[in-house]
This record gives structure tokens, sequence and C-alpha cells, in this order.
């Protein structure tokens, strides 16, 4: 199931470059506030996500933005205090609409392979990635504004995981966050 929808998720790309209006490339960076849901002890855990994004113009008023970008996500565990580290490369394929004054609203689908997972407590740091799935799907929305006159932006999105992330126990731990960041996009054009 995985594998479609990273298939699709690529025919999507594919074909919105195809029958594009224009193309941009861009970089993005930003802070990213994660946590698990599985009702314990988890509370939220600031990271950081740095990556590039393609903007691909379907008509006047619709784009695809595909991005890759690392993220750093997970959660504190409070009654130890721990922290749970989980890092991911993630593809998003966001479909925008855009209005005339260079704001975007935006939705779309998410794919992250996990790249790393550790839980850190004081100078003592364990290994933990035979723990987590190292696909996690989820669904993301939000809204940004570019300046058009200099192809920076600002981003805000919500990301709501949809796959349980945990491999062993009884829990049904999904990853959950808020991403604020800035963009800037090569050769922006209206």
């Amino acid at each position: 199931m995985k594998f479609y929808l990273l298939g699709f998720m690529m025919a999507v790309i594919l074909t919105g470059t195809a029958s594009a209006q224009h193309v941009n490339i861009g970089v993005k960076a930003g802070l990213n506030v994660y946590n698990l849901t599985d009702g314990s002890q988890y509370s939220p855990k600031a990271g950081l996500n740095l990556g590039l994004l393609s903007h691909i113009h379907l008509t006047d008023q619709f784009a695809l933005q595909p991005e890759i970008y690392y993220s750093g996500q997970g959660a504190k565990i409070e009654n130890i205090n721990t922290n749970l580290n989980l890092d991911y490369i993630n593809v998003p394929v966001l479909l925008q609409y855009m209005f005339d004054n260079g704001f975007r609203i935006q939705a779309g689908p998410q794919v992250g392979f996990l790249v790393a997972a550790k839980t850190k407590s004081g100078n003592t740091t364990i290994n933990v990635k035979d723990d987590y799935e190292s696909i996690d799907v989820s669904l993301g929305i939000g809204a940004s504004y570019i300046n058009p006159a200099t192809g920076f932006g600002i981003d805000a999105r919500y990301n709501h995981g949809m796959s349980n992330v945990r491999t062993s126990g009884n829990s049904d731990s999904k990853n959950r966050g808020f991403q604020l960041g800035v963009f800037y996009l090569f050769g922006h054009k209206n």
C-alpha cells in the first residue's frame, strides 16, 4: 500500500511537470513542533526542517508543490525527562490554490522515510530505530505567502499523521505537528 502511494505521488509530479505552465525550484527552512499521539506521557518537541521544493503552475490559480526535506520530529517523554528524536526525510506533494495577492492555501499527502530514531536522556543516547516503522504517511494542510517581487515567502502547515509509527506494543502512535518556515523560489514568476 505504501509503495502504491509513493508511485501515485511520483505519477502526479511527472504529470504536473509535463503540463505545467512554468516551474520554479526553491529552498526552505523552518521550525517544527511535533508530538506522538498515543495517549501516554508525551509532550511536544521542537525541531528543524530544511530542504528543497518545486512549485509547478498547472493553471493561473492552481499549482503542485512537491518537496523533499529533512524533518526533526519526535516528542518529550515527561516522566523520565527524555527526548525521543525521530529524523525523517519527508516527501509531500501539495495541491495549492493561489490567490492573486501572493497568498496560497495548500493540502496534500506526505510520505516520510525514517532515517534515525534515538532517545536521549542527559549524556545517554540509545538507538531505538527498530521500534519504529520505516515509513510514515500523513496529510498536510496549510497556507503560505510569497512576495512576488522577491521570491521570498513564509509557510505554515499542520501535518496529520495517518499511520502507526510504532512497530511493537499496543499503542497507536502517530506523528502530528506544526511547521513554520521561510522559503525562496529561484527565478520566481507569477
